[in-house]
């Protein structure tokens, strides 16, 4: 085993604390990254309150970071010494199912090994997450960080940005596409990017007037209220992708109102028990659809295309020592975008 340092839970105060953890020594196929920048997602924080290293052993959050590689077992031949790179919320996965044969290794059928509080596929251990100086991972899901983009920025991308491209991607927006965005945090801001970088006409919908100037500068051409019943009647069955981001749990219907015919509501923020009206669905042959994660081409492409467009994450970077006050502070929804982690005060 080899030693490295990061942020561990703790089971009785459901915070953080410094801690020296153990990684595998490299198999044949492994890269060890050290980890320089690694975002803080919703899923984190969840993790904390929900198990707080109790049930599930030893938790230390955080998947989608950036860093650089320092060392490659033999097999290795993509990745050298000194590689920018980039891990996400998997780091495994069968490798045989359908799924994973088509390149969805996220919807892998014996379920994708997480990078952190999941199960290592041949030695049964815990996996321990980004949140940490350095992280050991099988070379086919670590992908290379194109020139260019920003490697603190960039970290978002490899969880919330990839959660928001697949279904753009899948759903066929382009040129010519119209296509609202619920919610304006850290899926929101980057699907309302990738949106107009890829071509679309493309509108924020939000409960937050405050908001409007924001929407417009990330690209947005539209900015209604979604509390305002008069502005969301005008934008009735208009888009032809409605991007759902919202965290909270919330009634889907007016969302599926302002869907086009034959149009899709992707519902990405809230993971949980829905309601559904038929009628609302079958008032235009609207569609409800859901996302989660990237397969490794879709990552990579979702890597190129951001590099090619200038495409980070808004992010608010903060040394790793203040993990827990970044958790508290997400919390609240306070930050804009995404709190991404600087991991080099661990050294």
């Amino acid at each position: 085993m080899r030693s490295t340092t990061g942020w561990q839970a703790d089971s009785a105060t459901r915070t953080l604390r410094r801690a020296v953890l153990e990684r595998r020594d490299l198999r044949a196929d492994d890269v060890a990254v050290r980890v320089d920048f690694c975002g803080v997602c919703h899923t984190d924080l969840h993790a904390l309150r929900t198990y707080g290293g109790d049930a599930h052993g030893v938790l230390v959050p955080g998947h989608e970071f950036t860093g650089v590689v320092t060392e490659v077992g033999g097999a290795v031949s993509g990745f050298s010494p000194g590689d920018a790179v980039a891990v996400g919320n998997i780091v495994d996965s069968c490798g045989v199912c359908r799924m994973c044969r088509v390149g969805q290794e996220n919807f892998c059928r014996e379920f994708p090994t997480l990078t952190y509080g999941g199960v290592d596929r041949r030695d049964g251990g815990t996996t321990l997450g980004g949140y940490s100086r350095e992280y050991v991972v099988r070379d086919g899901f670590v992908y290379h960080l194109p020139p260019g983009l920003d490697p603190a920025g960039a970290a978002p991308l490899l969880c919330a940005g990839v959660t928001v491209w697949e279904p753009l991607r899948a759903l066929g927006v382009g040129p010519g596409s119209t296509v609202a965005v619920a919610g304006l945090g850290g899926l929101g801001h980057l699907a309302v990017k990738m949106a107009t970088a890829l071509g679309a006409a493309t509108s924020v919908l939000s409960r937050d007037p405050d908001k409007a100037d924001e929407a417009r500068g990330l690209g947005a051409r539209e900015f209604v209220v979604s509390t305002d019943s008069r502005r969301m009647e005008a934008v009735r069955d208009r888009f032809d992708v409605v991007i759902d981001t919202i965290s909270a749990p919330h009634d889907l219907a007016p969302y599926l109102r302002v869907v086009a015919m034959d149009g899709t509501l992707s519902h990405l923020g809230h993971l949980g028990p829905v309601t559904v009206e038929t009628m609302d669905l079958l008032v235009g042959r609207k569609r409800l659809s859901s996302g989660g994660s990237g397969g490794r081409p879709s990552t990579a492409a979702m890597l190129r295309f951001c590099a090619a467009h200038g495409i980070t994450a808004d992010i608010e970077l903060l040394p790793s020592s203040e993990v827990n006050r970044a958790l508290e502070r997400l919390g609240r929804n306070d930050v804009r975008y995404r709190f991404v982690l600087d991991m080099s005060d661990l050294d």
